[in-house]
């Protein structure tokens, strides 16, 4: 992407929230982001079926073309054949596009969210006496005609769309606007098109709703940096990714940019998912819909710990930010789950469930990132001592991140990232790693976005993705004081089996102070004094202000 599309980008997400957030009105963000994401989707699902009407029409004109309707054949009837054929579903199925009724494509919409309430639509419904007009019930029914007619239309899409627009109680102007202003989304611009734009928008829009909904919001969006963070590391380029908590799929997304970023292919990669949250499950749909990644998130909404989706799945790449030390997780059919295979986790206490579910899922040669609290490195109450303890001695992790403060808008427990792997056995691309574990220390990473969240940077996600490549492959490593260091497993043990990064790594190196005493406090002293001087000439001057003012001092 060249500096010209990223600015175009970056000035339609200003343009897009200021304005969608001026006409949000008396709705909360949580409700409101439906109405603003469900539109983004129409408008992805429309330019994409115009696309493909545009390449089909060009087919069915080129003399070259297997497609090509020769205008001899048809007796001046020629154009009603090309808009029969331009109506064919199949046309545009084959080339996974989803299938569009006229009903619910854009133009339509934009055109329809004009007429007044009560004026005719144009297309026609069955009566008792016959066919007659339907009538125009505002746009919030129009939006939710839409969405059930692509929903119809496409089984891949089944139950995924959120059809409440009617619920929302929005005015009819207002939504109207809202329309007109997602319609100023060009469908392509320079090399991007309908997926790469509103892909962008509808991800730039989860980030800010989440914002703005706060400890809500972290329930189904996990901070980008902390996403790319974990995608960069663990490099998902071909296979089965798992997210047994995928919110609305952002590890997801990523994978799908790491892929394309490295060459490879939306194809190379299959996304298994699971969510509890019924909206939550629909947003990842419709995010997966709008980057033609095909995707499995069960029959439904589940509770992954109680009722999983893919007990069968094995998957290559598991990543997942489930929400933290849950308390009301158990059930009493989970005492003797074959998921425990290093300990049954406590009752009161998910962290160990969700860490032991995702290494059941893990395929033979397969790699997992889980996010949990700090406390899960080192506590030892209710038996998670000793799953931490049998989880290492069978040499499943590979490192440990330590995170600073502040990164997730939904909860202010520190946090970490386990990485396990399956298999530390020397491959093509990396070195033998069998009874090391890899520590690295980030609490000093990142900076503060605003008053309250802290963000890395593009570098802060270099260093410690480097760090831990190059210590993988037995290149260019050695460890850092106060930032990484490698551990073998018997060190590990001498400690207890805890994995706090801090505890192995150390404290950073002071730079030597080579400067003697006795200067440094004559230096120091001299600073001192004409500090002090100026202060005497400003409170000298102050008085004069005042007195020439007619203060007496």
């Amino acid at each position: 992407m060249n500096q010209e599309e990223q600015k175009y980008l970056k000035d339609l997400d200003k343009k897009l929230w200021t304005a969608a957030d001026k006409l949000r009105s008396t709705l909360s963000a949580a409700e409101y982001k439906h109405a603003v994401l469900g539109l983004i989707f129409l408008k992805y699902v429309s330019d994409n079926f115009d696309d493909r009407r545009e390449e089909l029409l060009k087919e069915l004109k080129d003399p070259k073309h297997e497609n090509y309707l020769d205008p001899k054949e048809y007796n001046g009837d020629y154009e009603s054949e090309i808009q029969y054929e331009l109506e064919v579903r199949d046309s545009y199925t084959e080339k996974n596009v989803f299938w569009v009724p006229e009903k619910a494509r854009w133009k339509t919409l934009v055109d329809l969210a004009k007429i007044p309430v009560g004026e005719d639509l144009p297309w026609e419904k069955k009566t008792p006496n016959g066919h007659k007009f339907e009538k125009m019930k505002g746009v919030d029914f129009l939006v939710d005609d839409a969405l059930d007619a692509v929903e119809k239309d496409n089984s891949k899409l089944k139950g995924v769309l959120n059809k409440t627009y009617t619920r929302l109680n929005l005015d009819n102007d207002k939504l109207s606007e809202l329309i007109d202003h997602i319609n100023t989304i060009k469908p392509a611009f320079g090399s991007l098109h309908a997926k790469d734009i509103l892909g962008h928008v509808y991800e730039f829009f989860l980030g800010e709703f989440a914002s703005a909904e706060g400890k809500k919001g972290g329930q189904y969006y996990t901070p980008k940096s902390i996403v790319g963070l974990i995608v960069d590391m663990i490099e998902p380029y071909k296979g089965r990714i798992y997210d047994p908590a995928m919110g609305s799929g952002g590890f997801f997304v990523q994978s799908d940019k790491f892929v394309q970023k490295f060459g490879g292919k939306i194809g190379d990669i299959s996304v298994y998912g699971q969510e509890y949250n019924h909206t939550t499950w629909q947003l990842a749909g419709m995010n997966m819909a709008i980057r033609g990644i095909d995707f499995n998130f069960g029959k439904g909404p589940a509770d992954t710990l109680n009722n999983d989706q893919h007990p069968d799945l094995r998957a290559d790449y598991i990543m997942a930010n489930p929400p933290f030390n849950i308390r009301e997780w158990w059930n009493e059919k989970l005492a003797e789950d074959v998921r425990w295979k290093f300990g049954t986790p406590p009752e009161s206490n998910a962290n160990f469930a969700w860490l032991q579910h995702m290494i059941y899922h893990l395929s033979p040669q397969g790699s997992m990132a889980l996010l949990l609290a700090n406390g899960s490195m080192s506590s030892s109450t209710k038996g998670e001592g000793d799953i931490r303890e049998a989880v290492l001695k069978a040499d499943l992790v590979e490192c440990m991140v330590a995170l600073p403060g502040q990164l997730f808008t939904n909860t202010q427990i520190p946090a970490c990232i386990w990485f396990l792997t399956k298999n530390k056995k020397a491959s093509e691309t990396k070195r033998d790693r069998s009874n090391e574990v890899l520590f690295i220390d980030a609490r000093e990473k990142g900076y503060m976005k605003d008053r309250v969240l802290r963000d890395f940077t593009e570098t802060d996600i270099s260093d410690i993705t480097t760090i831990f490549h190059n210590w993988q492959k037995g290149e260019n490593y050695t460890d850092e004081a106060g930032f990484c260091k490698s551990v073998e497993l018997k060190s590990i043990e001498k400690n207890d089996f805890v994995l706090t990064p801090g505890r192995y790594v150390g404290s950073k190196e002071k730079e030597e102070d080579s400067e003697p005493f006795s200067e440094k406090m004559e230096r120091m002293t001299s600073e001192l004094k004409e500090h002090f001087n100026e202060s005497n000439q400003l409170e000298s001057l102050i008085k004069t202000q005042l007195e020439g003012l007619g203060y007496d001092f």
